[in-house]
């Protein structure tokens, strides 16, 4: 067995018990997928997962993929290829592949509790083989004869990247200058370097479809006059798939990183030797919309990884501190004589692992929620499509109307929890990630066990697929004040809901009283915030307050929906618990859910309370200091 241990009680109960997935199961689009199969699926997912995927993940650290400069190509370690082999043979990922190409159309939260438990095992799995997920895009938004391309990367399995991030750029997408020349054949030619490109090259797959945004000479500047186009590493036949000559989308460059060392991230240069060809997607001019489809499966994707390696650590620190022992009860610190306890027994490692319990629960059931509500937005989508027209009297919307209407709030719900999936869960993975180490004390510390390749591994995730800062502003800006707040009613009307529903029950009285605080905390900070940005119109300046606060929103906003979401969990919990023929591993199981949400709303949820005041009473003092006394 490799080093993962997965956490499916935990995704079932989430899935089947909170979310309703299950009610989805079995008809309308996922009329193929009925609940027992689900359950299935996640239990073989399960056994890969902590067996053949996890089995090659230290390795994979030890002996990283090798660059050949020569050939600019990467060598990938024997025991990866093999973890990899068996997650393609087992073809799971047609899942997430549209029926049009063979797939198997799935709902979201089945999707992406499976990516949980592969991301956990073995991130770079779960990433190199994102092919036929990224061929949904160009079937999505292709020409049709674009769209054999689509068919080619799934029937071949071939690999796909995202390339965003120019050396001088970084996250300012916008001021790339890798540029795109059309040529008579209706192809072009694109020229620039790219880098921190995640799975640019490795020798698993015949070939690698490379998603590109680049400026057609002529745009404009900034991301809308930039455009995305379809770039192989090598030219093929485009109805056999036959492979041609290379082409100029080469690799320079793979990064000698401190974490996911088998995952190949790369630096890669565009015509310089010989012409970088491809093809405008769809042929229209809509770059970054189009890639944002992309950005956004990389996103989910970030924020389960971040949440599944946590899982994975509390596990690990959970059964070290049952068997760790080591000094006597704190009641009987001063007793010589006194057996020695188990660590489990001491407060403060007792601390340290409800929290870690309480994030690893609670950013799972963010993550889970966010793509129930995809779900929706699937359902809603096949609602409309399969609409029998004609019957209707005057006034009266038709149930593909109502669906339109439902997925618009949907898809901006959806919108608002991405910043908070992905940056909020990178964020507390990697914070709470330290506290698993610091259960370990100095053996954590050591290559012994898998704690320090977890922290290496993790740390990316803040970083890529925009910065925590990046996310926060995007939360603020976009998310919140361009939309008009409309996503953010409809969650904390959710939240609201949830605690009418407590009424009476005094069990949860305490736990109902934080989250709706919690709730009144980030609405009053929006405010705030709102405030600030308005004052912009008689001091530009006061635009760097907003800055000053929008990660603390974010992570603020991030505590509030764990908050009720644990809150949610002990409400299934209670009534599980006040049936009867429970077994023992179900009793405990319940009571923990009980126990998590009452720690996170005495422990958490009150910290609220001091940012708040923090985003109210902030001011331009750090802005005003000379650079200097940095």
């Amino acid at each position: 067995m490799g080093h993962y241990k997965s956490n499916l009680r935990d995704i079932e109960f989430n899935l089947f018990e909170v979310l309703g997935t299950g009610d989805r199961l079995g008809k309308g689009p996922f009329a193929d997928i009925d609940a027992e199969t689900a359950r299935d699926i996640l239990a073989e997912v399960r056994t890969l997962a902590e067996g053949p995927l996890a089995d090659s993940y230290v390795d994979s650290d030890r002996n990283p993929p090798v660059f050949d400069p020569a050939t600019n190509s990467v060598m990938m370690p024997a025991a990866f290829k093999k973890s990899y082999k068996v997650w393609q043979d087992a073809e799971w990922w047609r899942l997430e592949c549209t029926p049009a190409y063979g797939g198997t159309l799935a709902p979201r939260s089945l999707v992406w509790s499976i990516g949980e438990m592969v991301l956990g095992a073995n991130p770079a799995v779960w990433m190199f083989n994102c092919g036929p997920a990224f061929a949904n895009i160009i079937h999505e938004l292709g020409t049709p004869e674009q769209q054999a391309i689509g068919q080619l990367m799934v029937d071949r399995l071939w690999g796909a990247t995202m390339v965003l991030t120019e050396p001088d750029a970084g996250s300012d997408v916008g001021a790339g200058r890798t540029k795109a020349s059309r040529q008579d054949d209706g192809s072009w030619h694109i020229e620039g370097v790219k880098r921190f490109i995640t799975s640019a090259e490795h020798d698993m797959s015949e070939n690698i479809i490379h998603y590109v945004l680049a400026r057609p000479e002529g745009a404009g500047p900034g991301t809308k006059g930039l455009s995305l186009f379809i770039v192989p590493k090598y030219d093929f036949d485009w109805q056999t798939g036959e492979l041609g000559t290379r082409n100029g989308a080469m690799v320079t460059n793979v990064e000698h990183k401190m974490g996911l060392k088998a995952s190949t991230t790369c630096e890669m240069r565009f015509g310089e030797t010989i012409p970088a060809k491809g093809w405008l997607l769809g042929e229209v001019h809509d770059g970054i919309a189009q890639m944002f489809k992309v950005i956004e499966h990389a996103r989910m994707m970030v924020g389960s990884k971040a949440y599944a390696e946590l899982s994975a650590g509390y596990l690990a620190a959970l059964e070290y501190a049952k068997t760790r022992i080591q000094s006597a009860d704190l009641t009987r610190s001063g007793d010589k004589s006194a057996p020695r306890v188990a660590i489990i027994n001491h407060p403060d490692v007792r601390r340290q692992l409800m929290t870690q319990k309480a994030y690893a629960e609670g950013l799972r059931a963010v993550a889970l929620y966010a793509a129930s509500v995809q779900d929706k937005i699937q359902v809603a989508e096949f609602e409309k499509g399969n609409e029998v027209p004609g019957g209707l009297a005057d006034g009266e919307a038709s149930a593909g109307e109502k669906a339109k209407r439902q997925a618009s709030v949907d898809e901006r719900l959806n919108d608002l929890l991405l910043p908070i999936v992905k940056g909020v869960s990178s964020e507390r993975s990697y914070e709470q990630l330290g506290q698993s180490l610091q259960v370990f004390g100095g053996s954590g510390y050591l290559q012994d066990y898998p704690l320090e390749q977890y922290i290496r591994d993790n740390k990316i995730d803040s970083l890529y697929e925009g910065t925590t800062a990046i996310q926060g502003q995007d939360f603020f800006f976009r998310k919140i004040v361009r939309d008009k707040g409309t996503a953010l009613g409809a969650l904390s009307a959710e939240i609201q809901a949830t605690l009418d529903s407590i009424g009476d029950e005094a069990r949860l009285k305490v736990e109902g009283e934080a989250v709706g605080k919690a709730l009144s905390e980030v609405g009053t900070m929006v405010g705030a915030m709102i405030g600030q940005l308005t004052s912009t119109q008689d001091d530009i300046r006061n635009i760097y307050k907003v800055g000053l606060n929008t990660t603390r929103l974010l992570l603020s906003a991030g505590d509030l929906v764990i908050g009720w979401l644990l809150l949610r969990q002990a409400l299934v919990a209670l009534e599980k618990l006040d049936g009867n023929g429970l077994s023992a591993s179900d009793k405990a199981f319940y009571e923990g859910k009980l126990a998590v949400a009452r720690f996170f709303a005495n422990n958490v949820l009150p910290e609220l309370v001091s940012r708040r005041k923090i985003v109210e009473g902030t001011d331009n003092a750090i802005m005003d200091v000379s650079e200097d006394v940095f």
